[in-house]
């Protein structure tokens, strides 16, 4: 089994799906990887070498930010805008879309699920 940047690639499937499965490699992050190594994209995971696991292992560090080092980073970006108290900082705060959703109705997943509306009488 191939373990890169602290992830294990799962089993039998094709190299080219396989890598996404790192945080921060996408499908043409992956595409871009395989070519610099010259691995086709077809080969199964279980058919890597150690060498070929080596050369992904050494372009993907060298190129990418990945997993920790990348979490680390947006964490760090959200933390900043919310320091600095900026809009964007304050929907982050709020835990309300930040990019200009309408938030009458929608935005559930990012609001959370509907409040009882109390009335009194």
């Amino acid at each position: 089994m191939a373990r890169i940047a602290g992830v294990d690639l799962p089993r039998n499937k094709h190299v080219l799906y396989a890598l996404p499965y790192i945080h921060g490699i996408g499908l043409t992050s992956s595409r871009f990887i395989l070519d610099k190594v010259g691995i086709p994209m077809d080969r199964n995971t279980d058919a890597l070498s150690e060498s070929d696991v080596a050369a992904l292992r050494k372009v993907i560090e060298e190129e990418f930010k990945v997993e920790g080092a990348l979490r680390a980073e947006v964490s760090m970006n959200r933390k900043r805008l919310m320091d600095i108290g900026c809009y964007r900082g304050l929907r982050h705060r709020r835990g309300l879309p930040v990019r200009g959703q309408r938030t009458h109705t929608n935005a559930r997943t990012r609001k959370g699920p509907k409040q009882g509306h109390t009335r009194k009488r």
